[in-house]
């Protein structure tokens, strides 16, 4: 999904960041990608402050559900999140995440309360390693 707003292609780096959906933009976010599966809540789609919404990212359902979150299970949520990515769907999103993060600075927003323990941290880190 394009929500139209104007990104400053080819200024700052080639960063990939992470960042809450629900925050407020920063100069510096450069291209803005929604990764979640699922629209977050509460959320306006004309509010979101948006550039591309890849739900392809996103882990299935079924592994989010098993995952709950539980930063416990996190080591083997990273482990089935990485076999996921290689299926034909995610390969595309993130072979366009890719793309995004050689224009410019690459923000992955999610509505996940705790980043650290997000499947938008380890996408991040497969943008970054495939990008270079």
């Amino acid at each position: 999904m394009t929500t139209g707003r104007k990104t400053k292609h080819g200024t700052a780096g080639h960063e990939v960041r992470v960042r809450r959906v629900y925050e407020a933009p920063e100069p510096g976010d450069g291209i803005r990608v929604l990764v979640d599966r699922l629209w977050p809540r509460g959320l306006a789609k004309s509010e979101a402050a948006l550039d591309e919404w890849l739900k392809d990212a996103a882990p299935t359902a079924e592994l989010r559900k098993w995952y709950g979150h539980d930063p416990e299970r996190f080591g083997e949520f990273a482990g089935r999140y990485a076999a996921e990515l290689a299926g034909p769907g995610p390969e595309r999103a993130l072979a366009r995440l890719r793309e995004l993060a050689a224009e410019d600075t690459l923000t992955l927003l999610t509505a996940t309360k705790d980043t650290r323990y997000s499947h938008a941290l380890l996408l991040a880190a497969e943008v970054r390693g495939g990008a270079h």
